[in-house]
């Protein structure tokens, strides 16, 4: 073999793999908010959108709501929490609503946000009571999965750790002793 066959042949190959990956990005890893929503309704992700906005609302830094932490909580109870985890998930959601429902005679979106405030308040003592009481074999509370997914959706995402969070995208050598003034933002 000469070296224009070898030349020749190693461009069908790297060819041959730039082609091959480009449609394994186009068509094989196209992921999509509508492939991975089915696990819950429009309504009932608009939901937890403003149960995590409630947790985390607008300031001056962005809230859980923009962060969409309400497609995150979707996305996580479909791919990642046990079937019994999932059941407990969505009757959470059920029995929340329900609750507020008994408590303000309003749906959860129908409330004011002192009213969602007073009642997830009301349910995060309730679900520290149940922590603290609960054995290892007991599952979670439903409304400490909602807190813990609104925490983790929201520090992670762009907005959160950016905005929310001091960031570094490179960060330099490890400094142990920096100086800290009261009200900065933590490191991401």
């Amino acid at each position: 073999m000469n070296r224009r066959e070898a030349i020749q042949k190693v461009s069908w190959i790297l060819g041959g793999t730039i082609i091959g990956s480009s449609i394994f990005l186009e068509y094989g890893c196209n992921s999509s908010t509508q492939q991975t929503s089915d696990f819950f309704d429009k309504s009932t992700t608009d939901l937890l959108n403003e149960i995590a906005e409630t947790i985390l609302p607008k300031t001056n830094t962005p809230g859980a709501k923009e962060a969409k932490v309400g497609e995150f909580m979707n996305v996580m109870v479909k791919d990642c929490y046990t079937k019994a985890d999932q059941e407990i998930f969505k009757a959470g959601i059920e029995s929340l609503d329900k609750g507020c429902k008994d408590k303000t005679g309003k749906n959860f979106m129908d409330c004011s946000q002192e009213e969602r405030t007073s009642y997830l308040t009301i349910l995060d003592t309730e679900q520290k009571a149940y922590t603290e009481k609960k054995s290892t074999e007991d599952p979670s509370h439903y409304f400490r999965m909602m807190k813990e997914l609104t925490l983790l959706g929201f520090f992670t995402s762009e907005l959160g750790a950016t905005k929310a969070l001091k960031y570094v995208e490179t960060p330099g050598s490890y400094n142990g002793n920096l100086p800290y003034k009261k009200g900065d933002r933590a490191w991401a």
